[in-house]
Parts: structure tokens; C-alpha cells; sequence
């Protein structure tokens, strides 16, 4: 599925702040997990016979918050140290700025030697032919340590493109003081949570919204949302045949019920919200529910620690009482080794590197929560779970590991789709609810147009 460089090219700048492993199988026991964690210490260094290591290399990451940007800094200068004739660049991106410079640098051939990416990026980079299959590096590490789902997400015509690093999933957040205080429980059912945002906002009379709606078109938060209902009916946004579904009865109704929730119980600034614009939001305890990933812990420690002790969250609603939960979104975060670089061996060599448990456990704690392991012996190893954080939001962790377990990246449920990076990265669907609610086109005829606009799309790449 090798296809050409020109869509890339043309593609608006609009990308998703991400989310855990994807299989919820029994842990090994601690015996193991040293034994294993040893081993691959080992391994790390130096086989014999091979020459050393001598080359310079770039590496791109989206890590932008001071503790995992330092983590990453810290082992690279260690491996730098190992490995005196190696120099290692880190430039630090945003993902929207990194999805910019690398699909507009594809073709003269401005990329990194080895970067992070999204899920719906690692299509993208297949498709483009850009980057180099990780088979090799994945079972020098451990395939059986790798959860199983990221490593199937990221697998086109039996090879593996990238190795994740860290996932995590969509749940719903909220705040147990805002519940207390008008008598609600916890929504389990769509039409629940309506109930208690709509009581919350309007006794709130908007000092606190019961549940922003993020819409704006700089973002895929609208995409998110709309994927969250239409799963919740055991639907998808693309089908298996890879058209696009925006015109189901529950595609419908969840346009539909995300409309009625922004008129009802949200600002209306949030029509034109990102990703961040709305994350604020709940750090600061002025959205009383949210669905994002751990990293919501983070946020409101830093923003507004006071309000720590009340942050929890659950599964995601459900569209009728006792219907099976399943996971809405997950994110396997990985990296990729381009197939330009001129020493892809440094760069498979500081991947080993970075998953030794000396540098992996405080890169997974610099964001407690909001990074989930890859590795199945480092979810319980002691270490890791002794961070304060941790332990205080082991139910939260949790949550977010069964959810981890049954998703997927937004349009991937049937298997990596190119169509999946276009579905998030050119702004149909918050295109679709800005015609609804600023110029009041129908539903109906909105969705139709956004649905053939999206397989015009997809059309290209066929």
C-alpha cells in the first residue's frame, strides 16, 4: 500500500493530542519481571563482534512537557557517554508543528532519523513508503513483552513499522465535589450524563459547564467526540469496506446528542476550541465532566492542585444501561526509524536502550497515569508502581487499562486504513457541526455532505 507523496503534501496542519497496553493478560510475577528486565539490560550493550557504533543521528519527539522532555535528554546523554563516537540531536515538536514538518519535508527529505509519532501518523508513513520495518528491533527486545494490539496496529502485509512506547485510552472524568454537591451519581448511559451536565451547568449558571463540546476546526476534537457515540453503538466512523459513516442512525444521533449537549452545557466559545482551549477547562474545575487520558491528572496538578483530591473517572458512557463496554479510543504511542537515515543501527540501538527500566520507569512517571507501559513486565514492576501518583490514582489507572485493552486509533478497528489519518486530519467532521450550528443546515443534509466529502477523499487514495 505504497501510494504517492502528493496528498501528503496537501494536507492541512490539524492533528491530535494524544493517549495501556492493548491486552489486559495476567502480568508476570516479580521473579520474572527482574529476571526479564535484567536480561534486557543485557542485551543493550554491545554484542560481540559488532562494531562500534559511530555516526550522528536526529531525533524528532513530540515529548513538549519538561519532565519526559528531560527523561529522553538524560538518557541520550548516557548512551552518548556508552557510545563516544555517537551524537544524538533531540529537536522537541508539538504534534501539530511535527506533522507539518514532516509531511512537508517528505519530499526533499528534511526528516529526522528516527521520531515519535501517532498512530494514524504510522499509516501516513507506510503509506508514503518513508519508514523502516521494527520486526528486527522488536524481537531483539522481546516480542512477547510487547502487548499484542499496538504491535497488530502498526503491522501492514506482515511487517511492523513502529514500537510503541507508551499507550493510553479515552475515558470520562469527572469531579467528585460537583457530583456531591447535587446529589448525582455517576452517568453510566449517554442520556445520564446529559441529565447531570445539564443540572450542573445550569445551576452553575456558568461559573462551572456540565460538558464542553470542543468543535473547533483547527483540531480533531469534534471527530473524537462524534467516534465516541457511533462506537458506543458498536459502529465505526469508517466501515470495513473504508467508506465513510456519517449518516447511520447512530452517526445521526450522535450528531445530534453533541449538539444538543453544546447549545445546553457547554460555553460557546467552545465552537471554536482545541484540544488545549478545552483541556483548561477541567484543570481548572470549570468542566465537570471531560473525556481525555491520564494525563488529566497532570493537568490539574499543575493547574489547580487543590481540586487533586476530587479528580476521578469511569467508562465511557453507554448508550443503553448494561450494554458491553468497549474501548472507544486508544493511543499506542510509537516511534518509527526513517528510511532515510544514514545509521538506523544507532537509532535501533538507543530504542533498546531507552526501554532499560533505569531510563523507561521515569519517563513513564514523569506523566503518572497518563503513560501507560508497553512493556507487560515494567505495568508491575515495584518500582514503577511506587510512585506516589500512582498509587494514588491506582482505580483511575485501572479504568484506563481495561479501556486500553478493547481500543483502537480513531478509524483503525479494522486494521491500519490510510483513510484513518485523513478521517482526523482534515477537519470534515468539525466542518460538518460548524454548517449545523452557525448556519443551521439540517442534520441530515449536513452529515451527507460531510460523508461524501470524506470518500472523495478517500477516493485518493485508491
Amino acid at each position: 500500500m505504497k501510494k504517492s507523496l502528493s496528498l501528503l503534501l496537501t494536507l492541512p496542519i490539524i492533528a491530535c493530542l494524544a493517549a495501556c497496553s492493548s491486552n489486559t493478560s495476567t502480568p508476570a510475577t516479580t521473579a520474572e519481571n527482574n529476571a526479564k528486565q535484567e536480561e534486557t539490560a543485557e542485551t543493550v550493550k554491545e554484542e560481540p563482534g559488532e562494531e562500534p557504533l559511530k555516526g550522528e543521528i536526529t531525533f524528532w519527539h513530540s515529548f513538549t512537557q519538561g519532565g519526559r522532555l528531560d527523561t529522553i535528554q538524560a538518557a541520550a546523554n548516557d548512551f552518548m557517554k556508552e557510545n563516544p563516537d555517537v551524537k544524538i540531536t533531540i529537536e522537541t515538536f508539538s504534534w501539530p508543528d511535527f506533522y507539518t514538518k514532516w509531511t512537508t519535508g517528505l519530499a526533499s527529505g528534511n526528516v529526522p532519523d528516527m521520531s515519535t509519532a501517532l498512530p494514524n501518523h504510522v499509516v501516513e508513513m507506510i503509506d508514503a513508503d518513508a519508514i523502516l520495518p521494527m520486526d528486527n528491533l522488536i524481537d531483539k527486545i522481546g516480542r512477547d513483552r510487547f502487548y499484542e494490539a499496538p504491535i497488530k496496529e502498526m503491522t501492514v502485509d506482515g511487517s511492523c513499522y513502529a514500537i510503541p512506547i507508551y499507550s493510553h485510552a479515552q475515558v470520562m472524568w469527572y469531579f467528585t465535589n460537583i457530583l456531591d454537591k447535587y446529589n448525582l451519581e455517576v452517568p453510566a448511559t449517554w442520556d445520564e450524563l446529559y441529565t447531570a451536565a445539564k443540572t450542573i451547568s445550569d445551576g452553575e449558571n456558568g461559573s462551572v459547564y456540565g460538558c464542553s463540546v470542543p468543535l473547533g476546526t483547527n483540531d480533531m476534537m469534534a471527530t473524537r467526540y462524534l467516534n465516541f457515540y457511533v462506537r458506543s453503538a458498536n459502529e465505526t466512523l469508517i466501515k470495513e469496506d473504508g467508506t465513510a459513516n456519517l449518516t447511520s442512525q447512530a452517526a445521526i444521533d450522535g450528531i445530534n446528542y453533541w449538539v444538543k449537549m453544546y447549545k445546553e452545557c457547554s460555553p460557546a466559545e467552545s465552537i471554536n476550541y482545541n484540544v488545549l482551549d478545552h483541556a483548561t477547562l477541567y484543570y481548572t474545575g470549570k468542566n465537570a465532566f471531560d473525556f481525555n487520558s491520564g494525563f488529566q491528572i497532570g493537568g490539574v496538578d499543575t493547574n489547580a492542585p487543590e481540586l487533586l483530591d476530587f479528580v476521578a473517572c469511569a467508562p465511557m458512557p453507554t448508550i443503553n444501561k448494561g450494554d458491553e463496554q468497549r474501548g472507544y479510543e486508544t493511543s499506542n504511542i510509537p516511534m518509527v526509524i526513517w528510511k532515510n537515515s544514514k545509521h538506523p543501527e544507532i537509532c535501533e540501538a538507543f530504542i533498546k536502550f531507552l526501554y532499560q527500566p533505569e531510563y523507561y520507569v521515569p519517563f513513564l512517571q514523569s506523566v503518572p497515569v497518563g503513560m501507560l507501559p508497553a512493556l507487560k513486565d515494567i505495568a508491575s514492576n515495584e518500582e514503577f508502581l511506587s510512585d506516589p501518583m500512582i498509587q494514588k490514582f491506582s482505580n483511575e489507572m485501572k479504568v484506563i487499562s481495561d479501556a486500553v485493552g478493547t481500543g483502537t486509533a480513531i478509524g483503525m478497528e479494522y486494521g491500519p486504513k490510510p483513510q484513518a489519518g485523513l478521517l482526523t486530519s482534515q477537519g470534515v467532521i468539525e466542518n460538518m457541526f460548524q454548517e449545523i450550528i452557525l448556519k443551521g443546515t439540517p442534520v441530515e443534509e449536513a452529515a451527507k455532505a460531510a460523508e461524501d466529502k470524506l470518500n472523495e477523499l478517500f477516493e485518493t487514495l485508491e
